[in-house]
């Protein structure tokens, strides 16, 4: 009987099994394995915060949404038991309920911060991301197209890339030490949204930089000179040329920038962020200015606060999924934008 067409007989060009072969072949499997071991653990993870977070955020009655976790400041929760019924207040409902009507306060367990909500936190969330990203983008775009479009190729510049490089990898807790140095104490901007912007700001400037840098200099070199060849000033041939098609790849390090400024804890804690703030930032002003020298709350202290500093119960948990849920969701929801925003300016400039 003739061998298949397909078997080593007949085809010498297909693989011969062997040692090495079986032994490849187990390391590939091995790395599949690990992989989606690791993508089930993250699937886990997720799906932990979100199922025990919805719990906090979401609730079966109408509007569907548990209004006062998303727009009251933390507060002590009050938990008693009134002729054998269960009672769960925050503080200013546990005053409103007792203190001012005169009533008797009833033996209670209190718990910090498990009650009321984290609207603070949001806002000051919200604004560390949008103001550290607004400087970091306008100092790292710039510099991005110093280094690569005015630059001269020498040391000088070989030694900028590299030390840029090394910055990426610097901890993050180096840049809050730096920050409260720097802009806490010598600069006198105590713990202030200022100091935080700039801190998150540079922390995230390595990557900006870096990535911008990469997405201009793809930018064909013809365009460059097409426009100079026209009668264009360099700085006309960047701004009309090369910046409008390095665009997507900019807001590509802008999604990398988000993630890492809306996560990190220690900067905000050195430089921004405080336990509790009931006012927000733009409440008891004397000045407009005094705006930028205010203190914040911050998901993410918040979030460290009540996972690592309480005693852990039933009624922290709470909190801590709610937080972590309403935290991931703000963080998905910037990086979405960017990404829209990115498909948008590709599909505009085709080329």
């Amino acid at each position: 009987m003739n061998p298949p067409s397909n078997s080593p007989e007949k085809n010498p060009f297909l693989p011969r099994p062997s040692a090495t072969r079986r032994a490849e072949k187990l390391v590939r499997w091995g790395l599949r394995g690990l992989t989606y071991f690791i993508l089930v653990c993250i699937c886990a993870i997720l799906l932990t915060i979100a199922v025990k977070g919805a719990r906090a955020v979401f609730v079966p009655h109408w509007p569907f949404i548990n209004v006062e976790f998303l727009t009251q400041a933390p507060e002590t929760l009050h938990v008693f038991e009134v002729n054998g019924q269960t009672y769960e207040l925050s503080d200013s409902q546990f005053r409103a309920t007792y203190e001012e009507q005169g009533l008797k306060s009833p033996p209670d367990r209190t718990y910090a911060h498990a009650g009321g909500g984290i609207f603070p936190a949001i806002i000051g969330t919200l604004l560390l991301v949008a103001g550290a990203m607004l400087i970091a983008m306008l100092l790292g775009v710039a510099s991005a197209i110093f280094l690569s479009e005015y630059g001269k190729r020498g040391p000088l510049l070989r030694l900028i890339r590299l030390s840029i490089l090394n910055l990426a990898g610097v901890p993050s807790i180096v840049y809050g030490l730096f920050g409260f140095g720097l802009f806490v104490i010598f600069l006198d901007w105590n713990i202030s949204l200022l100091a935080g912007w700039f801190t998150l700001a540079f922390m995230v400037l390595p990557v900006i930089i870096s990535a911008s840098e990469e997405a201009l200099r793809s930018v064909p070199t013809g365009f460059r000179e097409a426009s100079l060849a026209l009668g264009s000033t360099r700085w006309t041939m960047i701004r009309t040329s090369v910046l409008p098609y390095a665009l997507p790849g900019i807001l590509t390090s802008s999604i990398l920038g988000i993630a890492r400024v809306a996560g990190e804890t220690a900067p905000i804690m050195f430089t921004a962020a405080y336990l509790l703030r009931d006012q927000l930032p733009w409440e008891g002003l004397d000045h407009w200015y005094d705006f930028f020298f205010q203190g914040v709350m911050a998901l993410p202290y918040h979030l460290y606060v009540v996972s690592a500093k309480l005693p852990q119960n039933a009624y922290t948990e709470r909190m801590q999924y709610g937080t972590a849920f309403v935290f991931l969701a703000i963080v998905a929801v910037m990086a979405l934008t960017s990404i829209i925003l990115r498909i948008k300016i590709r599909s505009r400039h085709n080329w």
